[in-house]
């Protein structure tokens, strides 16, 4: 988890830890709270009161399950990313042209986090979603995205998250990662090679504004024993660089 900066609301917090709970038991009584959480029932039952009242949970007999008004901010919060519906186009461009997932990642707080994913008709399923969050480092959309950062920066994400792996093939130290870096800044791509997840590879690029600064990174990923050689150091990566630069283009012009 990354180092906590500042100081903060405990209330606000209990209301976060009850929905995480909520969200990680796929459902829960006052009681599974109040005994995981270590608060009293009443307690608990007042924060619940709350969240329901906004619409970020819902009560369905004596189980509580997240809400919708989840949805609705996510969904703003979506949109809030430049050039969002042509990004979502480009997405789903990506996924029936090779078959495979793709994904729009973007960095938020030093995380990557899936802006928005799509399959084609081979994709396997691999946990990505809307929202998830994972260790910036470790995907090639990830490292794409560090690339583009400055260095101070990527010394900050470093310092609050560090360089966790997500597998024995990821990046675990900070010379590593700036070689890699280094290189994904001179071709202009990278390369995941079962780094997120044991059997998967993916390739992924870039995505800048009009000024050079980066927005976030488009990806494909997929099996390893499909997603490798010439298909993943060229055709796939062709697909990718192309669905890019058109991406590009697009928000260039539409400023």
């Amino acid at each position: 988890m990354a180092n906590q900066i500042g100081s903060t609301v405990k209330t606000t917090e209990t209301s976060f830890e009850i929905v995480r709970t909520i969200r990680d038991r796929g459902g829960a009584t006052i009681e599974d709270l109040s005994r995981q959480l270590g608060l009293s029932e009443s307690t608990v039952h007042r924060h619940l009161v709350t969240l329901r009242n906004h619409n970020y949970v819902v009560q369905e007999g004596d189980q509580y399950q997240i809400g919708l008004g989840f949805l609705t901010m996510g969904g703003y919060a979506q949109r809030q990313v430049t050039a969002y519906p042509k990004i979502k186009e480009k997405v789903d461009e990506l996924a029936a042209e090779t078959g495979e997932r793709a994904q729009f990642i973007v960095e938020e707080h030093g995380q990557r986090v899936y802006l928005y994913t799509d399959v084609g008709e081979s994709a396997v399923q691999t946990g990505a979603h809307v929202g998830k969050r994972g260790a910036i480092h470790t995907s090639a959309a990830g490292k794409a995205i560090l690339a583009n950062l400055p260095d101070d920066r990527i010394d900050t994400i470093i310092a609050e998250h560090g360089l966790s792996e997500g597998t024995t093939d990821s990046i675990s130290s900070r010379a590593d990662l700036y070689d890699e870096l280094e290189t994904i800044r001179e071709q202009g791509y990278a390369f995941n090679q079962q780094e997120t997840t044991e059997g998967v590879n993916a390739v992924g690029a870039a995505v800048l504004d009009s000024d050079g600064t980066v927005i976030g990174s488009l990806s494909v990923s997929g099996p390893a024993n499909r997603i490798k050689d010439d298909w993943l150091t060229e055709e796939l990566l062709e697909q990718v660089l192309g669905a890019v630069n058109e991406l590009e283009l697009d928000i260039k012009h539409a400023v």
